[in-house]
């Protein structure tokens, strides 16, 4: 019976790790998305620039001047780097969502073995 308990204790606390796996690899998403909302912002900025006019950069506490061509390149770039990181993130997701649905089965099975195993020792069963 001691044993059922333990391995019950450990199922709940690895459940608990992936919980907090699952949420630091959310936060992760979100920022991934913010940047991707960031850069698509820019691109419709770019978008709507009239030929001639001028793209700076903010390097450190400096504007610096920036083709056009060179800047639209670069958040393209980001742009796909981002999309990769975005798939790879939610793949990562996905993988600890099984583990943690596997886990919680592995948990009722467990409870589920434990019950059956009738009224903990030294405790006499109440009849009606």
């Amino acid at each position: 019976m001691a044993e059922v308990q333990a391995k019950l204790q450990a199922l709940s606390e690895e459940y608990q790790k992936l919980q907090g796996e699952l949420q630091t690899a959310i936060d992760a998403r979100q920022k991934i998305e913010a940047q991707r909302q960031e850069n698509v912002g820019v691109q419709k900025e770019f978008d709507r620039l009239k030929d001639g006019e001028s793209i700076y950069k903010l390097a450190g506490p400096i504007l610096l001047k920036q083709d056009k061509v060179e800047a639209e390149s670069t958040v393209k770039g980001r742009l796909e780097f981002i999309g990769k990181e975005l798939e790879r993130s939610e793949g990562h997701i996905k993988e600890i969502q099984e583990k943690l649905e596997k886990k919680k089965g592995e948990i009722i099975q467990t409870q589920a073995g434990l019950q059956a195993a009738g009224p903990a020792p030294g405790k006499a069963a109440v009849k009606a």
